[in-house]
């Protein structure tokens, strides 16, 4: 009975397979393609809304992307050159985006030229001379210092066109030298942390804008030298006599254009390394001399710009040197740069007295 009982059952389950198998597809060589066909339509209903949501969303995030970027230049124009903001945001804004604030011929001028010079100049006297700018007084000092820091960034891109004409630059090490010179005449510190310290202190600067700002300069130096050669030939001129013999205090009176020493033979008295009196370019060549040597022509900061030097080591008393010095001040910048800017006008995009 247990066995018939079975049996019944496993026809049972038997006849339910053969059912099944006979709703299966039957998959063979010959419907293969049409079977693969039928399975991929199926699927069609899925896929086609799933890359229409996706080219949906890869519009809206550029469009979204491009709305942002008009919204965030429209701004950046209307504080940069309109309220003339200086804020440090701004002027990271600058370092990034090249808004130009004038154009020297076919050459742009960079707005974080600009920031980069003002910046450091309002963080000095704030910090270290306590002065407001929102005072009356305080307003009209920034006024006049934004006006000088045109005219400066300006003509740093006069310099650079007038020293790609000449084929001069200059090098790292040149710049090496003269952050040495400074360091060692305790100028900026005596350890490289005191040195930084001293440039974020007084300046905001790190080492690198120290170091933007000396190139700057040193190729400001080398272009003026270079385009007046009258200078020049009288300094040489003056050299070659005493180089022939003749006294140097007696070229010295007859050829100094510095009032205060050429009538004491060019004797400005006895420097250490850290004199403040004395251009440390002066200092700096008068403790590489031996007593009684005579340097060659050299350039050295002078008054509110550059003169050429010879000078001489009179003599030295423990670690203080006794010097003196023939100066042939140089023309300004203003005048060597004159002829380029009649050439080549300049415009500017931003008035920075007036709002």
């Amino acid at each position: 009975m247990k066995n018939k009982v079975k049996e019944l059952r496993a026809k049972r389950i038997l006849k339910k397979q053969e059912k099944q198998d006979a709703n299966v597809p039957r998959i063979t060589n010959d419907n293969l393609a049409e079977h693969r066909e039928e399975v991929i339509s199926g699927a069609r209903k899925y896929i086609y809304p799933l890359q229409h949501s996706k080219h949906r969303v890869v519009f809206l995030t550029i469009s979204l992307t491009l709305l942002a970027v008009l919204i965030s230049s429209v701004t950046s124009v209307i504080l940069l050159y309109k309220l003339q903001t200086t804020s440090a945001f701004m002027y990271q804004v600058t370092r990034v985006v090249p808004f130009p604030i004038a154009r020297t011929g076919k050459t742009f001028v960079a707005y974080e030229n600009y920031l980069f010079e003002l910046n450091h100049y309002v963080h000095y006297y704030e910090n270290q001379q306590q002065l407001s700018f929102d005072t009356e007084a305080g307003q009209a000092q920034l006024a006049s210092y934004k006006e000088r820091t045109i005219n400066k960034v300006v003509n740093d891109a006069y310099v650079k066109l007038e020293a790609d004409d000449l084929g001069i630059s200059v090098s790292s090490k040149e710049v090496d030298e003269q952050i040495q010179i400074a360091r060692e005449q305790n100028r900026l510190g005596s350890n490289d942390q005191i040195f930084e310290d001293v440039l974020r202190e007084y300046w905001d600067w790190s080492v690198g804008d120290f170091r933007r700002r000396l190139s700057t300069e040193l190729l400001s130096q080398k272009v003026i030298r270079a385009k007046d050669p009258d200078t020049e030939k009288r300094a040489t001129e003056a050299l070659a006599r005493i180089t022939a013999g003749e006294d140097f205090a007696t070229i010295a009176t007859e050829y100094s254009d510095d009032i205060g020493t050429k009538d004491a033979g060019g004797e400005f008295g006895l420097v250490n390394r850290s004199n403040r009196n004395v251009s440390q370019q002066t200092v700096d060549t008068l403790y590489k001399l031996g007593e009684g040597e005579v340097s060659n022509v050299v350039i050295v900061t002078y008054g509110t710009g550059y003169a050429l030097a010879i000078v001489k080591n009179l003599g030295e008393q423990g670690d203080q040197r006794k010097g003196a010095h023939i100066i042939f001040p140089l023309k300004s910048l203003d005048e060597i740069l004159n002829d380029r800017k009649e050439r080549q006008p300049y415009k500017l995009y931003m008035n920075p007295v007036t709002k």
